[in-house]
């Protein structure tokens, strides 16, 4: 079979002839639907040798959907035909976090040489993926895996980022949104489902803005010179009480800390690597910064339910497996809309 192959540092993937695995004990074989071309990939791509653990070479896709292909010895279930999606983080399965679900916080990863499949250890950008247990799938009932595949990541990490702040968004408060691309347009809708809160989004593109409008949002501003003290106007000068940046550079992270409520939170969920210095008056009382990973098998399940009540619908891009370069040129160009999935079998 095809696959998208990492197989250098700092170069683009490649296309390999990779045999179909075949699942071994306790393992599961997964024939991809979809699969999810991520940003973090081209951070993965772009950044040199040893900033990793990862070992050369790997298939890519961490945001996989499909259907149950075959099962290993001593697996029951899910049945063979069975639509899925898989939990992204792979952890030991053994320790604290893992065993309640957490496989995103493994108290063991230091010692795995991989963070999930498409990240160290073969994804779904083929198509067939072997996933080791079935504790990592998720069952997707009448969704359609194709366009389900983008849950696995870019719906389920900002509902995570979310979720811990929910509480704090009473009717009258405020939450931004900066960057609205694939994390950040679910992150828009998942507001507009959970919370009471004013929606604020910013983007530097005209069409991101007219997405977060769509997926919900109550304002979609420029992001300029001007952005911050807008939504200080917004807010009637209180600032925002939650602030998911799903970009993370030292611009957005400044723009996240300038208009930050008195207890409120920021998560930065997005991997630019930028910086935000702390000290006294660089944030509002008792304002705090988090930086969430990915989201619990459990909330992944929550998400599920969320897009199976039609409350959750991602503006997803489908593309043939074989433009999966030209996918990831077109997304480090800022040129997809909401996420582009891959779809090995058309």
């Amino acid at each position: 079979m095809r696959a998208l192959r990492l197989t250098a540092w700092q170069a683009e993937p490649e296309f390999v002839e990779v045999p179909v695995p075949e699942p071994g004990p306790g393992e599961v074989l997964i024939k991809v639907a979809g699969a999810g071309a991520c940003h973090s990939d081209l951070h993965v791509m772009e950044w040199p040798e040893g900033t990793l653990p990862y070992r050369l070479p790997f298939t890519l896709g961490h945001e996989t959907a499909g259907w149950v292909e075959a099962l290993g010895p001593g697996v029951t279930r899910p049945q063979p035909g069975e639509a899925v999606i898989v939990y992204g983080p792979w952890g030991c399965g053994w320790c604290y976090q893992c065993t309640r679900g957490a496989e995103n916080y493994c108290q063991r990863a230091s010692e795995i040489p991989y963070a999930g499949g498409g990240l160290g250890v073969d994804g779904g950008m083929a198509e067939y993926l072997l996933v080791p247990s079935p504790r990592l799938l998720v069952p997707l009932g009448d969704l359609d895996p194709r366009r389900a595949a983008a849950l696995a990541d870019a719906a389920l990490t900002p509902y995570h980022a979310i979720k811990k702040s929910l509480a704090m968004l009473r009717p009258g408060s405020a939450a931004v949104v900066i960057g609205v691309g694939g994390l950040g347009h679910a992150a828009v809708q998942l507001l507009r489902e959970l919370s009471p809160a004013t929606i604020i989004a910013v983007d530097v593109a005209a069409d991101k803005l007219r997405l977060a409008e769509a997926a919900g949002a109550d304002h979609a501003l420029l992001a300029d010179d001007e952005a911050a003290a807008e939504i200080r106007k917004l807010t009637a000068g209180h600032g925002a009480t939650l602030v998911v940046d799903c970009v993370g550079a030292d611009a957005t992270m400044a723009t996240a800390a300038a208009v930050a409520a008195v207890e409120s939170d920021v998560a930065v969920v997005g991997l630019a690597g930028g910086t935000l210095p702390l000290r006294y008056g660089t944030l509002p009382w008792d304002a705090s910064v988090r930086i969430p990973y990915w989201g619990t098998r459990t909330e992944l399940i929550e998400v599920v339910a969320l897009a199976a009540a039609g409350r959750l619908n991602l503006h997803v891009e489908t593309f043939p497996l074989e433009q999966a370069r030209e996918v990831y040129r077109k997304l480090r160009a800022g040129e997809v809309s909401g996420r582009a999935v891959l779809l090995p079998h058309g």
